[in-house]
């Protein structure tokens, strides 16, 4: 992959990712695979102002043997340097940026019920941290070619060529693959953003979701809801796009309102394995019935974790001819597939799918119907036939997707 490129990458990430204002610091969190780029990461964020940019490097083989030798009340407690590095960023509202990389099946053989009972024992130790830091800072998830993701991706293919296709992959979906990729970026979110602002003229009450595969599920919305895409702005008035790629439209529903059962049209990576082929029934809101091909005690699991972990927490759609589908590849990782078709996530809901949210408490925003959990996690429903109406509170219906796409 040519250098040019990917500094173009790296500074679509700072400026238009980030949107780094001068003086902030900077948590770049990666992997080892792609030092070289990290480094051109780092070097987009001082030139776009920042006036310190720490990288903080993870391996999988070593989070692996760490979740198979230490104990599990070693893995459960917050270390006193890790509560001062969450109290800084929380302080400082510190900008963060996650380069994603990881082995789909890396964690394949881990005890995956140590590790849950270490996610919920830590998840009251981080929520007040978290909680403190949302909707103050600018965040972005984007992604590079491990070299055994890629393999994964591009099996048939000798490892050097696998990385170098994934690069020409992750590139075309984050429309980095240009000359100009921030403006690419600019002409991308005014058109998500016009999306939302018709959708939030209709006033809708619930969405119905049909497909020929099963899915039959119909969502109540949140009566101040509101539909977001693309960029998200702090409430210091600071925009940034979390998400690269992103093909999304979303809205956080009424937690506890969903009936019927959805089928997923993509693999699920987890916890570093698989889920595929699998469903799950909503009554009452909650799912009662979660199946799956392979996977489905983690699947069980997952929907398990907390009182809404088994609830939805957002309803995001993306049409089946989006860019990323249009690729054709099955990337094994949830930041691309998520954005290849429309999708549900199970869990957490976001604050600001409320209107007037930042009047609001955190309490008061889950009290008026967002989800509350320690999971969010996105799982693929979108199909070529995929219909979804929107129903208003007089019973008026409106198509909102038909075979798959856009209605609209």
């Amino acid at each position: 992959m040519r250098k040019t490129q990917l500094q173009r990458y790296a500074k679509l990430l700072a400026k238009v990712g980030l949107n780094i204002k001068k003086g902030q610091t900077v948590f770049v969190a990666a992997g080892l695979d792609q030092p070289e780029f990290v480094t051109m990461v780092v070097e987009e964020c001082y030139k776009a102002g920042a006036s310190e940019v720490y990288v903080e490097w993870s391996h999988q083989p070593v989070e692996k043997l760490s979740s198979k030798y230490r104990t599990l009340e070693s893995l459960s407690e917050m270390k006193p340097w890790v509560k001062s590095k969450w109290e800084f960023k929380a302080k400082n509202y510190s900008c963060r940026l996650w380069i994603e990389s990881e082995d789909p099946d890396g964690m394949n053989g881990v005890d995956q019920e140590k590790m849950s009972k270490a996610r919920q024992a830590m998840y009251p130790q981080v929520k007040p941290f978290r909680q403190a830091m949302e909707n103050r800072h600018q965040w972005c998830i984007a992604a590079v070619p491990g070299k055994a993701w890629a393999k994964k991706v591009f099996p048939d293919l000798p490892e050097r060529k696998a990385v170098e296709e994934m690069w020409k992959a992750i590139l075309v979906a984050s429309r980095a693959d240009g000359k100009n990729p921030v403006k690419a970026w600019k002409e991308h979110n005014a058109d998500l953003s016009t999306r939302c602002e018709y959708l939030n003229s209709l006033g809708l009450k619930y969405l119905e979701y049909k497909s020929a595969n099963g899915t039959d599920l119909t969502v109540e919305l949140l009566e101040d809801g509101v539909f977001a895409g693309g960029r998200e702005k702090t409430l210091q008035g600071r925009i940034f796009n979390p998400n690269i790629p992103t093909e999304e439209v979303f809205t956080s529903p009424k937690a506890g309102a969903a009936e019927g059962i959805v089928y997923s049209t993509k693999p699920l990576s987890y916890m570093g394995e698989l889920i595929e082929n699998f469903s799950l029934r909503f009554e009452g809101g909650k799912v009662v019935e979660a199946k799956a091909e392979k996977g489905e005690a983690l699947l069980q699991k997952m929907v398990s974790m907390d009182e809404g972990a088994g609830k939805l927490g957002e309803c995001a759609l993306i049409p089946y001819d989006s860019p990323i589908n249009e690729t054709g590849i099955l990337f094994y990782n949830t930041l691309f597939d998520e954005n290849a078709s429309c999708h549900f996530a199970v869990g957490h809901g976001f604050n600001e799918c409320l209107k007037g949210f930042e009047k609001l408490t955190d309490e008061e925003c889950k009290a008026r119907g967002i989800n509350d959990s320690m999971i969010h996690v996105d799982f693929m429903i979108g199909s070529r036939d995929m219909s979804i109406v929107g129903i208003k509170a007089n019973g008026e219906r409106v198509q909102i997707f038909e075979n798959g796409t856009w209605a609209f």
